[in-house]
């Protein structure tokens, strides 16, 4: 059974709406990031799990997700798509 397109082509919500999503670790590494050009781009909301904020570097290249205690993971152990 092929995995169905959840995505409806709607607008993103805000970065600050996405931000209250997120511990101070987590906010605080994003305002550090943002200086670098990253910004937030999604925030996965696994079931019974906490959020994994997604950011995206500032050459539009390279994904990374916000672990909880705040450490940047350039390798998570999912695949990130755009």
């Amino acid at each position: 059974m092929p995995e169905r397109e959840r995505r409806q082509g709607q607008p993103p919500p805000p970065s600050r709406v996405l931000e209250r999503l997120l511990n101070p670790s987590q906010i605080e590494t994003l305002r550090s990031l943002e200086h670098f050009g990253w910004e937030l781009k999604y925030v996965r909301k696994p079931m019974f799990q906490e959020a994994v904020p997604i950011v995206l570097d500032g050459d539009r290249k390279n994904f990374a997700v916000i672990e909880t205690d705040g450490r940047l993971n350039e390798n998570p152990p999912f695949k990130l798509r755009p």
